[in-house]
């Protein structure tokens, strides 16, 4: 999808120079992966611990000495 966008040339300068990622549709492409990364691991982490009706999970432990 082409789309236009207006976007500050010292953000994009900063962003090129941090990642190494010279062309601008690449950069785009990191920068709204990680957006989304970080976003769902936010979510991921307000959800701890939160289900009271979930029963405990066993656990493996291994037979040999530590």
């Amino acid at each position: 999808m082409r789309t236009t966008l207006n976007l500050d040339d010292a953000l994009l300068k900063r962003a090129s120079q941090l990642t190494g990622i010279k062309e601008k549709t690449a950069l785009l492409h990191a920068g709204m992966e990680a957006l989304i990364a970080r976003a769902s691991a936010q979510r991921l982490a307000a959800l701890g611990g939160t289900q009271k009706s979930l029963r405990p999970i066993p656990r493996r432990r291994s037979s040999r000495g530590a």
